[in-house]
């Protein structure tokens, strides 16, 4: 992966990957993306979708910080991007 910016096509199919069951997910994904879109790297598209892969609930537990990611979960790009999506207004 690298810190190259992701184009336009590949944002579009990103968002669309990252629609979620529950509203609560969604709207951390919504601020993610008025945030960082103009600004996200391919390193950091694939820390989110390594986090799409996970289900509503095991999101929402990682999100609120109920719980940390563990093992294989904890790559840096994940991380990163965890990090991000639980940053505060």
């Amino acid at each position: 992966m690298t810190d190259a910016l992701i184009d336009e096509r590949a944002l579009s199919k990103l968002k669309w990957r990252c629609r979620r069951g529950l509203l609560e997910n969604d709207l951390f994904i919504e601020r993610f993306f008025k945030r960082y879109e103009a600004v996200l790297t391919e390193r950091q598209a694939e820390g989110l979708r390594q986090l799409m892969d996970l289900s509503d609930n095991d999101l929402m537990d990682l999100l609120l910080a109920r719980k940390e990611p563990e093992g294989e979960q904890a790559t840096p790009e994940f991380l990163e991007v965890l990090g991000m999506l639980r940053t505060p207004l």
